[in-house]
C-alpha cells in the first residue's frame, strides 16, 4: 500500500513539473495576432496552459504531450465527440509566444499560425 503512494506521488509530482515553460508566462490580457493578418484575439490568462486548447476553451480533453522542452511544448489532445487539436508553443519572453495549431473543432478543421504578446492585466486592456 506504501508502494502505491510513492507511486501515486511521483506521478503528481513529474505531472506538476510537466509543461513547465508555460508556467513561465505571464498572466493577464494577451493578444493573439495571426500571422496572415486576417484575425487577431485577446484572451485574459491565468494559466500558459490555456494557449494549448484554444479552439477547444474550457473543455475536458485528453491531453498527450508530444514535446516538453525549456522552449518549446507540443501537445496533442482529443475532445470527446467535439473534435480534436495539436498546438507547438514556442516562447521568446515571458510576454511573447509563437503559437501553431490545427485540428478539428465543430466539425470544421482549423490551422493557424500565431504571435501571442501579453499586452496588459485583464480586465483594463
Amino acid at each position: 500500500m506504501a508502494g502505491l503512494a510513492c507511486l501515486a506521488a511521483g506521478a503528481a509530482m513529474a505531472q506538476a513539473v510537466q509543461l513547465a515553460m508555460l508556467d513561465r508566462l505571464e498572466p493577464g490580457t494577451w493578444e493573439l495576432r495571426a500571422r496572415d493578418g486576417r484575425r487577431t484575439e485577446r484572451v485574459c490568462l491565468d494559466d500558459g496552459r490555456r494557449l494549448i486548447q484554444l479552439r477547444h476553451p474550457n473543455l475536458p480533453c485528453r491531453q498527450f504531450v508530444v514535446e516538453d522542452e525549456a522552449n518549446a511544448v507540443t501537445v496533442h489532445y482529443t475532445c470527446n465527440g467535439q473534435g480534436s487539436g495539436r498546438t507547438h508553443l514556442r516562447f521568446e519572453s515571458p510576454r511573447l509566444v509563437q503559437i501553431e495549431s490545427q485540428g478539428v473543432a465543430s466539425k470544421l478543421p482549423f490551422d493557424f499560425v500565431a504571435e501571442a504578446r501579453r499586452i496588459g492585466s485583464c480586465g483594463t486592456s
